[in-house]
C-alpha cells in the first residue's frame, strides 16, 4: 500500500487530498473547517480530515507533495519587481517579509506544520492543474488546457495526456494572462478577486458587449491560438498594489466601482464585454489544442475553467467530442493534481480511465450520516427538533415540500470537493416559481438580486429541457433552455434593459433561467447521486417537472456548510423552511424561537465578510 498526501496553501483556497494506491480517498478545502472563505493558511484541518478518512497517522504517509514550485515563483516575483522598479517598491517591501521568513524555506515550513522530518516533493503549478484534469478524467487520452491567473511563470498551458503520462507542449507566461485580465475587470467592477469572478460572469447577461472592440483594440492582442498579450500601459499588477491604473479608468469612463456601491449599466456592459472576449479566447485556445494534439477529447482545469458560460459555449461548438472539467479547477484542486502527478508520473504507476471518471461524484469531504450520534447531541444542544425518516420516505417528503413552494436545506453524506454544491450541502427550491430567485437571493443568501441559480435536472430528461451535448454532473457548463420551454417576451418586455429584465419570467422554470435563456446545468444520475436522483424522481411524479433549484448551502461571504452545526445555524439565521441533516428532517415552525434570537442572528451573520 502506498499513500500520497497533496497540499495547496499560502495563496488562496488551501486544501489537502489523499490517495491510497492511486485511488482518491479524501479531499477538502480548509475554509470549510475554519469558516474563513478562501482560507489560505496551512490546511491543518483538511489534512487532519484526510488522514482520519484514510485511517492514517501523518508519519504513515509515504509521500507529501506541494502543488507548486516556490523557488520558480520567487524568481518571477523578483524579476517582475525589477522590471517595474522603482514603481513597485511598496509592493516589493510588502511581499518580501513573507517570502524571506517562510516561502523560500517552504520544505522546512511544511515539515514543521506537519510535525515531520522528511523530503517534501514539489510539482509545478500548471502541471498540478493538468494532472487534476487528466488523471481523474474518463479518457485514456486527451488534450489538456489549463488557464488561470499565474502559477510560477506560466499562465496557461496546452498539453496532452496518454495513459499515465502528461506532456505540456506550450505555455503562455506572466504577465500575459487571460485569468489576470478577467480578474482586472473583476476588480474594476467592484468585486473581490479570486471570488468575485462568478459575480462578474453572472452580471454579463444584463449588459451589452459595447466595450468588446475597445478591449481587443487597446487593452489586449488576441491571436488565432487564443494567446492574450496585455498592454501594460493600462495595468498595475506588475509590482503594484492594484490591478488597473488611471489609464484603464480613462478607457472605461471613470474610476473603478466602489465595493458594495450601486451597480450601474456601465458595470453590466463591461461585464458583458469581457465575458465575450473571454469566450472568444477560450474557444480559440481549444481549437488550437485540437489542431496541436489531434485528440478527440479535452480536459480542463485552472480558475478560468470555472467560467461555466465559456465552457458551455465551447462544448456546443463541437471542437471536441467531449469535454471534462475538474470539479475543483482552482488552486484547491492543485492539491489533488500534485498527488496524482506524483503517483503516476514520479512513481510511474499505471492508469486505467474510469468511464464515469474517478471523482466519485466529487463527494470527497467529511460525511454527515444517520449513524453519527454525536450529531444528535450537537443538535439537541442547539435546540433542534426533528423527525427521523428512512431514505425513501425522506426523499419523498423533500419532494413534497419543494412542490408546495418551500425551500429545503440539505446536509447529508460526504461534502462536495470544489466550489459547487452538488446535493450534499445544498439549498433546494422549486424552479417553476417566478418569485424564487429574488426571494432566495435576498432572504436566504443575502446577496445581490441579479445572481443566478442553477438547475438540477434528471439526466434522462436533460435533452428535453436544455440544449446540451453531454452530461454535466459537476455544474460546470451553461446550456440554453429549450425553445419549447421558453416564454416569449411581450412587446413592452422587449423594451426593458439591464436589471429591469430580472423580474420577467423567461421559461417554464423561471427561477433558473437567466435573462439570456441560459442555465448553469447540473445533471443528476442515479450512479453518482442516488439520493438526489430519488428526490428529483419523486418531484417529477408530483409535478411533471424534472428540474429543481440547487444552490450552495451558505450565505453570502460564508463558505459552504460542513458540519451539522454549520447547517443548523445557517438554517436558523435565514428563511429556509426545512432542513435535512443526515436522515433528520426539521421544519422551521417546529423549532423553538430561542434557537437563534435576532441578536444571535445578527452576530452570526456578522462573522462573514461580504464580498
Amino acid at each position: 500500500m502506498s499513500t500520497v498526501l497533496g497540499i495547496s496553501a499560502y495563496y488562496h483556497d488551501a486544501a489537502a487530498a489523499l490517495l491510497r494506491d492511486g485511488q482518491i480517498i479524501a479531499a477538502a478545502q480548509e475554509e470549510r473547517f475554519t469558516r474563513i472563505k478562501g482560507d489560505a493558511a496551512f490546511p491543518h484541518n483538511a489534512v487532519g480530515y484526510c488522514l482520519k478518512e484514510g485511517g492514517l497517522d501523518v508519519g504513515e504517509v509515504d509521500y507529501v507533495v506541494f502543488y507548486e514550485n516556490t523557488l520558480e515563483k520567487f524568481d518571477r516575483l523578483l524579476q517582475s519587481h525589477l522590471y517595474a522598479a522603482p514603481c513597485g517598491l511598496s509592493s516589493f517591501l510588502k511581499a518580501m517579509p513573507k517570502w524571506l521568513s517562510r516561502n523560500l524555506w517552504l520544505e522546512k515550513e511544511i515539515c514543521r506544520e506537519l510535525g515531520l522530518s522528511r523530503r517534501i516533493q514539489f510539482c509545478e503549478h500548471h502541471l498540478s492543474h493538468a494532472a487534476s484534469a487528466f488523471f481523474p478524467s474518463p479518457y485514456n487520452e486527451a488534450a489538456i488546457v489549463t488557464l488561470d491567473g499565474v502559477g510560477e511563470w506560466a499562465t496557461s498551458t496546452i498539453g496532452m495526456g496518454q495513459g499515465n503520462m502528461i506532456e505540456l507542449l506550450e505555455e503562455q507566461r506572466f504577465p500575459n494572462s487571460l485569468g489576470l485580465l478577467y480578474s482586472a475587470f473583476t476588480y474594476f467592477t467592484g468585486f473581490k478577486i479570486n471570488s468575485g469572478e462568478y459575480k462578474l460572469m453572472g452580471l454579463a447577461p444584463y449588459g451589452k458587449p459595447v466595450y468588446k472592440e475597445r478591449i481587443l483594440r487597446d487593452l489586449i492582442h488576441l491571436d488565432e491560438a487564443g494567446a492574450v498579450t496585455l498592454n501594460q500601459k493600462y495595468f498595475n499588477f506588475i509590482g503594484g498594489l492594484t490591478m488597473t491604473n488611471a489609464a484603464f479608468d480613462d478607457l472605461f469612463g471613470g474610476p473603478p466601482r466602489k465595493p458594495e456601491s450601486q451597480i450601474t449599466q456601465r458595470e453590466m456592459d463591461i461585464a458583458a464585454s469581457i465575458q465575450a472576449v473571454t469566450e472568444e479566447a477560450v474557444v480559440a485556445v481549444a481549437q488550437h489544442a485540437r489542431e496541436k494534439t489531434g485528440m478527440r477529447h479535452l480536459v480542463m482545469a485552472g480558475g478560468v475553467a470555472l467560467n461555466v458560460v465559456a465552457c458551455g459555449l465551447l462544448a456546443r461548438k463541437g471542437i471536441f467530442d467531449k469535454i471534462w472539467i475538474q470539479p475543483a479547477s482552482g488552486d484547491a484542486g492543485g492539491a489533488l493534481g500534485a498527488a496524482l502527478w506524483h503517483w503516476h508520473m514520479v512513481q510511474n504507476k499505471p492508469r486505467s480511465a474510469n468511464p464515469d471518471d474517478s471523482m466519485r461524484g466529487s463527494f470527497l469531504g467529511p460525511a454527515i450520516t444517520p449513524e453519527n450520534h454525536e450529531d444528535d447531541e450537537i443538535l439537541r444542544r442547539l435546540g433542534a427538533v426533528w423527525e427521523g425518516l428512512d431514505d425513501a420516505a425522506l426523499a419523498s417528503r423533500i419532494a413534497e415540500l419543494l412542490a408546495e413552494g418551500l425551500i429545503v436545506g440539505v446536509a447529508r453524506g460526504r461534502m462536495e470537493w470544489g466550489p459547487r454544491a452538488l446535493g450534499a450541502r445544498s439549498i433546494l427550491g422549486d424552479a417553476r416559481s417566478a418569485r424564487m430567485q429574488a426571494h432566495m437571493n435576498l432572504k436566504i443568501k443575502f446577496r445581490e438580486s441579479f445572481r443566478p441559480f442553477a438547475p438540477m435536472v434528471l439526466d434522462e430528461y436533460r435533452d428535453e429541457w436544455f440544449e446540451t451535448t453531454q452530461e454535466s454532473p459537476y455544474m460546470l457548463m451553461v446550456s440554453p433552455v429549450k425553445e419549447d420551454k421558453r416564454i416569449a417576451l411581450t412587446e413592452e418586455e422587449q423594451k426593458l434593459w439591464g436589471i429591469d429584465l430580472l423580474n420577467v419570467p423567461r421559461s417554464l422554470i423561471p427561477a433558473v433561467t437567466h435573462v439570456d435563456y441560459s442555465a448553469r446545468l447540473q445533471t443528476i444520475d442515479a450512479g453518482r447521486n442516488p439520493f438526489i436522483h430519488r428526490v428529483l424522481s419523486s418531484f417529477m411524479e408530483r409535478t411533471g417537472c424534472p428540474v429543481i433549484i440547487n444552490t450552495s448551502f451558505n450565505v453570502r461571504g460564508e463558505p459552504i456548510v460542513c458540519t451539522c452545526e454549520d447547517a443548523y445555524r445557517c438554517f436558523m439565521a435565514t428563511e429556509i423552511d426545512a432542513l435535512v441533516v443526515g436522515n433528520r428532517l426539521m421544519l422551521r415552525e417546529k423549532q423553538p424561537h430561542s434557537a437563534m434570537s435576532p441578536e444571535e442572528r445578527a452576530q452570526w451573520l456578522g462573522r462573514f465578510s461580504l464580498d
